[in-house]
């Protein structure tokens, strides 16, 4: 478990993170969201004893980082999958960390089959492509068979099968009562993975909960229905509170009214429905939403030229 509690850190007048209070239970897979700048990274930071805060308290397991006797056997911590010397080989690198805590060396050996690294554990972590030295940091958080993991975007760099196999890893964690925390900016990846949400923008806290109840507090629910007698079918939704538009004849987009009230107007006055479907937004459309005051850093749109002549005259 991690707690924090009026958790903030300011550099000089800047306030990277501003009187933070929340819990990370275990059992689930909590993600952190929140643009660049929002003060994820320095969260992080505190939780694991890098950076210190300027007023609050964040312990893990009951505990701040720096008293844990054994903290790797505690706290799994991938924040910078860069932070491995190049010249060492995975398995030299993995040995040290384990020598630190007493960790045996079958412990490194599986972590390395487990992370995929078994073909390229004796090669120079300084000649690894990105993944890889993703799935060394991955064994690296691993290899205190820790009760809480903390990672920073863990699948950045994998591929679509390293990215799978993160996935699998993190919710299976979770299923054994590991409290699972990490941070990402795939949208989609995290609506699979996490079942709660934790989003902060300028260092605050923007809304936490499940993942749905996040979508639907941002974004509501819409259902769709396509109907011969959709005329009549939207006169008596309308008539008990219903919003209704249609984009297409015999086509009805809803608001305010759930698929199973739906359905049962329709059967109740014999209206035909050729199609009922519940539509919800993505978890990315409530992020944009939750966020769109918060980002500090924005990139302007810009058409962009379609043709040579087009590019040539938008240098001008």
């Amino acid at each position: 478990m991690i707690e924090a509690h009026d958790l903030t850190k300011r550099y000089g007048s800047k306030t990277a993170v501003d009187h933070l209070s929340f819990t990370i239970q275990p059992g689930t897979v909590t993600g952190f969201l929140g643009p660049n700048g929002a003060g994820k990274s320095t969260t992080m930071r505190m939780i694991v004893g890098l950076d210190r805060p300027t007023s609050g308290t964040v312990t893990v397991n009951g505990r701040p980082y720096a008293q844990h006797r054994s903290p790797l056997k505690e706290v799994g911590v991938l924040l910078d999958a860069k932070a491995v010397h190049p010249g060492r080989s995975a398995r030299s690198h993995l040995r040290t960390m384990a020598a630190t805590h007493g960790i045996s060396s079958r412990r490194v050996d599986e972590v390395i089959e487990m992370t995929g690294l078994s073909a390229v554990a004796g090669k120079r972590v300084g000649g690894f492509s990105l993944g890889m030295g993703q799935r060394l940091g991955i064994a690296s958080a691993m290899l205190g068979d820790p009760r809480t993991l903390i990672l920073d975007e863990p699948v950045n760099g994998l591929d679509p099968e390293g990215v799978k196999w993160v996935r699998t890893l993190v919710r299976y964690l979770a299923s054994e009562g590991r409290t699972v925390f990490l941070s990402s900016h795939l949208m989609s990846e995290m609506a699979q993975t996490a079942d709660q949400l934790l989003v902060i923008g300028r260092g605050k806290i923007i809304t936490a909960g499940p993942v749905q109840d996040v979508i639907d507090s941002v974004t509501g629910t819409a259902v769709r229905v396509r109907s011969p007698q959709a005329t009549d079918l939207a006169e008596r939704l309308r008539a008990s509170g219903a919003s209704v538009t249609s984009s297409e004849a015999g086509v009805l987009e809803l608001h305010g009214v759930s698929a199973e009230q739906v359905g049962e107007t329709a059967a109740a006055n014999g209206i035909v429905l050729h199609e009922l479907t519940p539509q919800r937004a993505s978890l990315e459309e409530a992020y944009m939403n939750l966020t769109q005051d918060a980002v500090e850093y924005r990139s302007e749109t810009q058409s962009v030229p379609t043709s040579p002549a087009a590019a040539q005259e938008a240098r001008k």
